[in-house]
Parts: structure tokens; sequence; C-alpha cells
């Protein structure tokens, strides 16, 4: 799917042409076909646009003769999840930057273009593609932020709910989330390196370009922040998600012990008894009138001494 866009002052209108466009979005789904025609007509690299549309792609940029190819990581709400898969997963933005055009390329449409398209961006200044690239890598940091306290915020209520008891669902979902944080900390590391790398070869020519190049700094900032986050998030996770397992196993470990008690404890009147159910002539008290009453308080004696010996030994650990 192919959309172009004008830029008028601050907002962002619909075209239909290719020649009145300032700004194309390409999302998918696409054939190899249309791919093929798109990168023709907009005269790039058909592997500018496939390479956007790979989930696996990691953050980096090319330049070719006439164009200029930026690919940086972005979440996405994993819709299609299965039960053990991730909340969130990472797919990457591809920004072309040609001489008078832009061109974003995505697997889906997500929050960051649904941002700019709805003009929600502040100081939108869409004749500067140096300025428009800025203004995407910012709105997919406070994305990126977004998600992660989403994330924090679900893994505490998760929590709240096994203290309370420990099911398998709230474990699935811690999982999930772990999974999540997991895809942020990868993205965001490969964001770093691109942005720093770009920083150092002044890539999008705004060294000496006072707003420019504080606001790439500060973008630079930010998204260290969410990748410490990130960090922080994981070991959080990992530590509590060996907490629980530690307590579950404890709590398994106690209930075998106090079985393990049950069971010597019922093993003397079952040994006394089955020693009286043998078929032989000579047993002690057997013809006794009160045969059955003395064996049953023997057992009963035993079975107390035993509760009163295990009870003490089971004090001194």
């Amino acid at each position: 799917m192919v959309n172009f866009f004008k830029f008028r002052g601050q907002e962002v209108k619909v075209v239909d042409t290719l020649g009145d466009a300032d700004w194309i979005h390409i999302s998918a789904p696409l054939h190899q076909a249309e791919i093929e025609k798109i990168a023709d007509q907009l005269k790039i690299p058909i592997d500018f646009i496939t390479d956007s549309l790979d989930v696996d792609e990691r953050s980096r940029y090319e330049v070719e003769e006439t164009s200029k190819l930026i690919l940086i990581n972005t979440p996405l709400i994993n819709d299609n999840a299965k039960e053990n898969e991730a909340i969130y997963i990472t797919v990457p933005i591809g920004i072309v930057i040609l001489d008078n055009q832009v061109i974003t390329i995505s697997q889906e449409t997500n929050m960051i273009i649904e941002r700019i398209l709805a003009n929600k961006v502040k100081k939108f200044n869409p004749t500067d593609k140096a300025l428009f690239v800025l203004h995407i890598f910012e709105q997919n940091v406070f994305w990126f932020l977004e998600c992660l306290k989403k994330l924090n915020l679900k893994r505490n209520l998760i929590e709240q709910e096994l203290y309370n008891s420990s099911r398998n669902t709230e474990l699935r979902q811690l999982l999930r989330i772990e999974k999540s944080l997991v895809y942020f900390v990868n993205s965001l590391s490969a964001n770093d390196l691109l942005m720093m790398k770009m920083k150092r070869t002044d890539f999008l020519k705004i060294r000496g370009v006072d707003p420019h190049e504080d606001q790439f700094e500060d973008i630079i900032i930010d998204n260290g922040q969410a990748l410490e986050m990130s960090n922080v998030y994981t070991n959080i996770l990992s530590g509590t998600m060996e907490a629980y397992a530690s307590i579950i196993s404890n709590n398994l470990n106690t209930f075998i012990h106090r079985l393990t008690i049950i069971t010597i404890i019922l093993m003397v009147p079952t040994l006394v008894a089955s020693f009286y159910g043998m078929n032989l002539d000579y047993i002690p008290l057997s013809g006794h009138r009160y045969a059955f009453f003395i064996l049953l308080a023997v057992s009963i004696f035993l079975g107390i001494l035993l509760i009163i010996f295990l009870g003490g030994t089971d004090k001194k650990r």
C-alpha cells in the first residue's frame, strides 16, 4: 500500500499523485511485483523496500548515488500473539531520503506514523528533511518509553496477583513481558549505535546547526534512558521470576516433608495390623476377648510417640 502526502505549513495532506508528494509512505502487504514497480517509480534500490519490510533487519544506514536509507527499529503490539509469545515485538522503519522527497516504509501502520498524520508532533517542520528524520527518531523513543511504562505497570499488577496465589497464567504473562523486554533491549541498543554513528559521520548534515544538533543530542540521551530502563526492568523481572521459582520449590519441599511425616506415622499402625492379618496359629492375644482394642491402643500409642519424636526433630531444623 502506497500513500502520498503533501506538507502544507505544519499539516500533512493526502494527495493523489507521486509528483505532488513531499512524503511517501509504503506499508505492507506488498507483492514482489508491486515492490519492483514502486522501486522503479521512485528510482530507489529494491533492497531499500525489502529490507525495511523484513522484521529481522537490524538498525543501520546506507548511502546510494541519489538516495539514503535509514533503518530504525520501533515497538509494535503483537496482536496475533499466542499465549507464550511476546506482548510487543520490534520491527524496522525504513526512511529513504531523496533530493525532493522523503519515503517511509514499515511493516504495518505504527504509532509513529499515525502521530505524524494526526498532526500531534510539536514544532513539526516537514519541509526540513533532516528535522523530519529527527521527528521520527524522537517519536520512536517516546513510543519506546510509553511501551516500557505499560509493561512495567502490567508486571506490577501480575506480581500483586501472584502474592495471593501462584498460578501458571500469571507466570506465563511474566514470561511474555520478559520476551518483550528482550526485544526492546536489542532494538534500543541497535538504535543507539546507529544514532551515535550518524552523529559521528554527520549523516544528516546538521553539525553546527544549533536547533537540530541539540535536538539530536536530546534524542540520543532519551534513547539511552529507554535502554537503561529496559535493562533495569529486565533485571527486576528476572529476579522476580527466580524468587517465585524458589518460593514454589520451597512450598513443594514443605508439602513433601509433611506428606512424608504423615506416611511414617501411618506406617507403624499399618505394620502392626499387617502382622495380625497373617493366618497363623500362634499369634499373641489371638484368644483374648479384648485383643482388637489392645492392638488399637498400641497402634495409637506408637503413632503418638512418632508424632512427638518427629515433631521435636522438625523444630530442631
